[in-house]
């Protein structure tokens, strides 16, 4: 409210982007099946390994000291109770919606983080492009991007109170889904798409490569030939999405071996996907675009992460961890506004308010 009075928040064009955050968790202490198969394995290992021993010495009696004998037998006893206790926790893990439990902050989820992982909150926030203030933020449980980007564009609406937005993401914001609900919403998006085609590696030609002809509704693949959609198949799940091919074409043409190994090539269009070429075109008329974002989103994270140290996060549970972030929030953003109009615009300014 205050950076909407005195003039912050009225460039309507904002980053969203998230980042990792450390729990207090410790990776050992979090379980997904693929951990939980693991530390099975290793305790069951190191029991087997263990009566091995035993078994030498009744052997070899009375080469083995008691002592080390009796030592065996209570690591091979301590090793059983934590068979129990795993195998407890598998019940619980297998309960959870998500496959994971986390014993020392319930909420905590592994992620995937630079390579390796993490045990934490994956944090959203959308900032303002013009002055870098972070406009509202988010605590997330999921590791992945792909279905923030329609609540945090909201949320970042409301809280500039704009009635038009534009929102700059990466590719891991990229959803058909999302995209089409930000469209439906007036909020205008640049959202750069994933090239996840295998054919590019393999030297074949990718979807990009067809041009898409919206008055004849047919496509025109590289060869110059127009690939007409077919008919819905009983077979085929959704009907939201359109194939469209050339029935003869295809086995006598010249660029099939850069095309396709199947008979014919197939090209797949979703109902709505008008809305991501738009989007597109958007994307080629503002090159630097990522750009925007990176300089405006980025800087806070590392900011806020700088501030609090390698540990991240001091609290435990969604809703006290999401506490303790909008208090970095709040701190950042004032911090920021000094920055900007200096001491006596911002206390005149908290007057007014």
């Amino acid at each position: 409210m205050l950076c909407r009075q005195v003039g912050l928040l009225d460039g309507g064009v904002v980053a969203i982007d998230g980042s990792k955050f450390k729990a207090v968790n410790n990776r050992d202490k979090n379980f997904t099946p693929a951990k939980m198969k693991r530390r099975m394995e290793d305790v069951e290992a190191s029991i087997t390994r263990y009566l091995s021993k035993l078994d030498d010495a009744d052997r070899n009696e009375p080469a083995m000291p008691v002592a080390k004998v009796e030592r065996l037998q209570e690591r091979i006893a301590k090793l059983k109770e934590q068979m129990v206790e795993l195998k407890a926790i598998e019940v619980e893990m297998q309960k959870s919606p998500d496959n994971q439990v986390s014993l020392t902050d319930p909420d905590a989820r592994s992620m995937r983080h630079r390579g390796s992982g993490i045990v934490g909150y994956n944090v959203q926030a959308a900032v303002d492009a013009e002055h870098h203030i972070i406009v509202t933020y988010e605590v997330a449980t999921s590791g992945s991007d792909r279905g923030q980007l329609a609540p945090m564009s909201k949320l970042a609406r409301s809280a500039t109170g704009t009635e038009e937005v534009t929102v700059v993401a990466d590719r891991g914001y990229y959803s058909g889904e999302q995209l089409l609900e930000c469209a439906n919403n007036g909020i205008t998006t640049y959202v750069p798409k994933p090239l996840t085609s295998s054919g590019t590696k393999r030297g074949f030609f990718i979807k990009q490569d067809f041009i898409f002809d919206v008055e004849n509704d047919v496509y025109i693949c590289p060869a110059g030939q127009q690939l007409t959609k077919g008919a819905h198949r009983s077979d085929r799940q959704s009907t939201e999405v359109n194939f469209y091919r050339h029935l003869t074409a295809c086995s006598s043409c010249r660029l099939k071996p850069r095309c396709t190994t199947e008979k014919l090539r197939r090209i797949r269009r979703w109902e709505h996907e008008d809305v991501l070429d738009d989007i597109e075109r958007r994307l080629e008329a503002k090159p630097d675009a990522m750009a925007i974002r990176r300089s405006t989103v980025e800087h806070p994270f590392g900011t806020i992460k700088a501030w609090m140290g390698a540990t991240h996060f001091l609290t435990r549970t969604r809703e006290k961890v999401s506490t303790e972030m909008s208090l970095h929030v709040l701190a950042y953003n004032f911090k920021r506004v000094l920055n900007i109009i200096g001491f006596g615009s911002l206390m005149a300014a908290i007057k007014a308010v």
